[in-house]
């Protein structure tokens, strides 16, 4: 990782989610979590939990949330002309794209993973997210 310059790393594979992360002083990279996707994600351990991260919406019956799968950038829309991907109310599928999330100056599509509406958006337009945030509540019922 310090030979390629890179502070982060996420790998994505089947159900196993891995993501490394190295701060500026530290030699070796450091494992932050590696857990499968069908699993709830551990507590990570930071020194600089965001408010949102440790506010985290108390679940509710009817409800489940879209999580954000990498630490990067939100972005509710392809471009800044373009219309969000979605809206409160809009419906959605295991396969709707719901969100743009740049991790690394890469733009990933993030899909819902979850059948039924968006009941609200728990993020703005160019926030910086963690990984396991919750981006949506979605009502299923």
């Amino acid at each position: 990782m310090k030979r390629a310059e890179l502070t982060e790393f996420d790998l994505e594979k089947d159900d196993f989610k891995l993501h490394l992360s190295r701060l500026a002083k530290e030699v070796a990279p450091q494992i932050i979590q590696a857990t499968p996707i069908s699993a709830t994600p551990a507590a990570v351990a930071t020194s600089d939990i965001s408010k949102e991260t440790a506010n985290q919406p108390v679940e509710e019956k009817g409800i489940e949330l879209i999580k954000s799968p990498m630490v990067g950038t939100f972005y509710s829309a392809p471009s800044p002309d373009s219309p969000a991907f979605v809206k409160i109310g809009s419906k959605v599928s295991t396969d709707t794209v719901v969100c743009i999330i740049e991790a690394m100056k890469v733009m990933n599509e993030i899909q819902s993973e979850i059948s039924g509406s968006i009941a609200e958006m728990l993020v703005e337009n160019g926030d910086a997210i963690e990984f396991g945030q919750p981006l949506f509540k979605v009502k299923t019922t």
